[in-house]
């Protein structure tokens, strides 16, 4: 069976980083919350799908997933996105896909992912999202049986296009859903001083009271303003990025006080243009301000970057101290929508396995990787 792959950066971020502390960080057990299953899609994938699907894609896109880049828009970025989802055509491009994302943790010892991705992106197709769902699970399965390597799901809603919105809704709050590993429900799409559509509000009304989460993008393409609308419209206990907050001393205030667990996403804050550099990226001040943590790495693939990445980075150069960082890896374990004792299950092994690695690469022991009991996204 095909399975589809990425190739690693060669940026890693790690340049002034002792080898101790790099290899550290490459072992150490991680947790991803916020990755988009379409943005795993590499520049190999994306010829390989296009070629099995006789898709004439133009060689512009091809260059532009074929770099590292800076977007320079999120209109720029969501053109190469929609193109890349548009290489998705049959269920089993969907199940390869999964097996590709699973090698990917294996690699990078993700032990447990909530990987996000868009149902209406893919209606067109024909398929029903319990067939997509199923094909999803059946990469699922092989990911956990060859790696070790847990999947969950997150389908999500598109801001500007809040049309299907009940019936993803709906779908995803469906008992063949729940039992398929849908944990929550997304929010995506660009973001706008405007109100949040009815449309969305209600079907993030009626996933609440049939017990799904929300988990919203703000904060990231708009400002506070942005961010604070969606606290009162949705009541998430996550929020996608985020990172804008930091623009409102209230709003941090309120996120630090009420425990609103931050998915940031360093790379692709600086691809797309919310910040110029990774030391000007305010991931150090939230974290220091109180705020709930976690580093993420979004559209991997499209911003040549990975998990692994994204924790050399959050250290060599957002200045995060290792126990910093150990902190926001089990703040995402407890923020994962898992049940209370796989969360604490997952959170010993997972301090153990600090432990251990720190006595390996002969670290000091950990002394602040530890959060009060309880912090984090899901209650």
């Amino acid at each position: 069976m095909e399975e589809f792959a990425r190739g690693p950066c060669t940026s890693t971020g790690c340049g002034r980083l002792d080898q101790g502390v790099a290899s550290f960080i490459r072992e150490m057990p991680k947790v991803e919350l916020h990755v988009h299953l379409e943005g795993t899609v590499g520049p190999e994938t994306l010829q390989l799908l296009a070629q099995r699907n006789r898709i004439d894609l133009p060689p512009a896109l091809i260059r532009a997933a074929d770099r590292q880049r800076r977007f320079g828009s999120f209109d720029s970025f969501v053109r190469v996105f929609m193109a890349t989802a548009a290489c998705l055509r049959s269920l089993e491009d969907f199940r390869s896909l999964v097996v590709g994302l699973g090698r990917d943790m294996g690699r990078q010892n993700i032990r447990y992912a909530e990987v996000t991705w868009t149902p209406q992106l893919h209606a067109h197709l024909g398929f029903g999202a319990d067939d997509i769902l199923a094909a999803l699970n059946a990469g699922r399965r092989e990911v956990l049986e060859r790696w070790g390597a847990e999947i969950r799901w997150i389908p999500d809603l598109v801001r500007s296009y809040p049309g299907p919105a009940l019936r993803v809704q709906a779908w995803a709050c469906s008992a063949a859903a729940r039992d398929g590993g849908v944990v929550a429900l997304g929010l995506g799409g660009p973001e706008s001083d405007a109100p949040l559509d009815a449309e969305i509000v209600d079907a993030f009304a009626r996933a609440a009271a049939a017990g799904l989460p929300a988990n919203p993008h703000a904060g990231e393409g708009g400002g506070p303003q942005s961010v604070w609308a969606t606290l009162k419209a949705l009541r998430p206990r996550r929020i996608g990025h985020g990172v804008r907050s930091i623009e409102d001393e209230a709003l941090v205030r309120h996120l630090a006080d009420q425990e609103i667990v931050l998915e940031v996403c360093p790379t692709s804050n600086v691809a797309l243009a919310v910040y110029p550099s990774y030391e000007e990226h305010p991931l150090l001040t939230l974290l220091s301000a109180g705020c709930r943590v976690t580093v993420n790495s979004d559209d991997p693939a499209l911003f040549g970057s990975s998990l692994t990445e994204e924790y050399l980075r959050a250290v060599d150069a957002c200045g995060l101290t290792l126990d910093q960082l150990q902190a926001a890896v089990l703040t995402a374990v407890r923020a994962t929508y898992l049940s209370g004792q796989e969360r604490a299950s997952m959170e010993a092994s997972f301090v153990s396995a600090f432990a251990d690695l720190r006595i390996r690469h002969g670290l000091a022991p950990g002394g602040a990787a530890a959060l009060p009991a309880g912090a984090g996204g899901a209650k």
